[in-house]
């Protein structure tokens, strides 16, 4: 998927105002990704993804480090400024993308690194082996920003 195709849905689903936001966001929950999954989990996450979006998923890090669903949320919080409803909400319209744009095997890989708990940010339940279709359960309109 080129990056245009990729940002435009992202921002459609997440109902940014630009692309650029919707890019913000991206970055922020690839990189969110990168410190959660093994370093050629990454790569290879990254080799699927148009420049720049690749950029945020190979990062200098050391071993994974593992956490849950509320850390993985929070992260993407700090990262965007968010509050953490918003940053489910945020994070949904990435996964949701990324599900579209990869293949299915990268999906599944991904979701075997990820918390169980965070399949439902990839467009609705998922049990591994399994695509990503449907609507989101967050797909009820976005959450404000700001307080």
């Amino acid at each position: 998927m080129r990056l245009d195709e990729f940002l435009t849905r992202v921002r459609d689903r997440g109902e940014f105002h630009s692309d650029d936001e919707a890019e913000q966001v991206t970055t922020a929950v690839l990189w969110v990704i990168a410190s959660r999954v093994a370093p050629e989990e990454a790569a290879g996450l990254a080799a699927e993804l148009p420049a720049p979006l690749d950029d945020a998923l190979r990062p200098e890090r050391g071993r994974p480090e593992s956490f849950g669903r509320a850390e993985f949320l929070r992260r993407v919080a700090q990262q965007t400024g968010a509050r953490p409803r918003t940053a489910e909400w945020d994070a949904g319209a990435v996964l949701a993308t990324l599900a579209e744009a990869v293949p299915r095997e990268r999906v599944d890989r991904l979701l075997a690194h990820l918390p169980a708990d965070c399949a439902d940010l990839f467009g609705g339940p998922v049990s591994h082996g399994e695509r990503p279709t449907g609507a989101p359960h967050w797909d009820r309109g976005r959450p404000r920003r700001h307080p």
